[in-house]
């Protein structure tokens, strides 16, 4: 667990935490520890799921823009409306990952000055019931790195919004699965 109150980290970052709203306005967050997150009801196939919460983490805010934008608010009509919480620091995405509440992490492999992939192994090391995540590469031929960071699931720049939304809704869809079935 991290120590102290998840506030005082968030605080503690270069930018603060923000949500992406209806209509692209984004506004900040406030966050706050989660004991132990209630697990997922999948429903049945016609039924989608209740609203996702998707972590975005990029030091720079195109970049955040861009994953947004390609994976769009509903990746996939099974799954429910997805909720984007934008973070620009690190110490953003531990706690929010530590807090739990998280479906899926989305980690840009090139931020600075702690990368995606780092970030993505440390958190699948340290994290109990770490969520699901899927790092953002510039090259294709990075692809061979995610698998040391030991993500789920690798885009490549420029993200193509197909492909992204296919492959979020892929990873969201086994995590599904999983819970149901576990």
């Amino acid at each position: 667990m991290v120590p102290g109150p998840v506030e005082a980290l968030v605080g503690a970052s270069a930018q603060p935490a923000t949500a992406r709203a209806r209509g692209g306005v984004t506004a900040p967050i406030t966050m706050s520890p989660v004991t132990s997150p209630a697990p997922r009801d999948a429903g049945s196939a016609s039924e989608p799921l209740s609203q996702l919460n998707v972590l975005v983490f990029s030091h720079r805010p195109e970049v955040r823009e861009g994953i947004v934008t390609a994976v769009g608010r509903r990746p996939a009509p099974d799954l429910g409306r997805v909720t984007f919480i934008e973070v620009g620091g690190v110490a953003d995405v531990l706690a929010a990952c530590d807090a739990g509440g998280l479906d899926l992490v989305v980690l840009d492999g090139e931020a600075q000055p702690t990368g995606g992939m780092g970030l993505s192994r440390q958190l699948k090391n340290e994290i109990t019931d770490c969520p699901p995540i899927v790092v953002t590469v510039r090259r294709r031929d990075d692809r061979w790195l995610a698998t040391w960071s030991q993500a789920d699931a690798v885009l490549v720049h420029p993200l193509d919004p197909l492909t992204a939304a296919e492959t979020v809704a892929d990873v969201l869809r086994r995590t599904a699965d999983v819970a149901v079935r576990g």
